[in-house]
């Protein structure tokens, strides 16, 4: 895998993140002829995060349609990239890179979700957009999950530290995988799918999760998670 290939699939994310932000924008331009300005303000000073409500709730209904045509995909696994449910009632899709601080941040809270909840299944899907390191961590991973051994190299991968050639070999020791990155035509087809969903999904970095018909593009901690699951769960019940 050239370094080339890794700044194309960098780039082919950054379109589409200010959709719902415009929209949100709109909404709110026309809520001071509806309600009067010092109402408006007064609202927005004393609760600001009817901003942040409003912006995800129009995010949600722009990509509810492309979810829906394509959750099949994102919600079924590469091999053995999953933990938890064998047969689930609610799928969490979660794009990371395992350079990224957020994403480390975000791994207890996974954990402790998947540990808890029996019902739920969490799907990785590996999105490398912070140089050769993290495209070699993610290749390694894909032939751990091709292998059967997933959940060993990447709990492997985490307690080791950042990725560098040195940590990278440690976990594929501990799993008991190869070190050393492939280009196999399957590892590309993933890599080039889940990069084309986060673009599609307006993703400016990792993580990124989805659940159900949310989308969340930071490390929004475990409460938030929990109840984007609750929220799914509901839905389809």
């Amino acid at each position: 895998m050239s370094e080339t290939g890794g700044k194309g699939w960098t780039a082919a994310i950054v379109g589409g993140a200010i959709g719902a932000v415009i929209g949100s924008a709109v909404t709110l331009a026309l809520a001071p002829k509806l309600l009067g300005e010092r109402m408006v303000r007064e609202a927005l000073v004393a609760h600001p995060d009817i901003l942040v409500q409003s912006n995800d709730a129009l995010r949600d209904q722009q990509y509810a349609p492309m979810l829906a045509a394509s959750r099949a995909q994102f919600e079924t696994p590469f091999h053995s990239s999953w933990k938890g449910a064998a047969k689930p009632d609610v799928v969490l899709t979660y794009f990371y890179d395992y350079a990224c601080g957020y994403c480390r941040k975000s791994n207890p809270d996974l954990e402790r979700l998947v540990a808890e909840d029996k019902g739920l299944r969490i799907v990785y899907r590996e999105l490398p957009i912070l140089g050769p390191d993290s495209i070699a961590a993610s290749r390694v991973a894909l032939a751990a999950s091709k292998a059967g051994k997933f959940a060993a190299f990447h709990d492997a991968l985490y307690e080791a530290g950042r990725p560098t050639p040195q940590t990278i070999a440690q976990a594929a020791a501990a799993a008991g995988v190869a070190a050393t990155p492939t280009d196999a035509p399957d590892q590309e087809a993933e890599l080039k799918a889940n990069f084309a969903t986060a673009s599609q999904l307006g993703a400016t970095g990792t993580p990124l999760f989805i659940v159900g018909d949310r989308v969340m593009n930071s490390a929004v901690g475990y409460d938030a998670l929990k109840e984007a699951i609750a929220v799914a769960r509901k839905t389809r019940s």
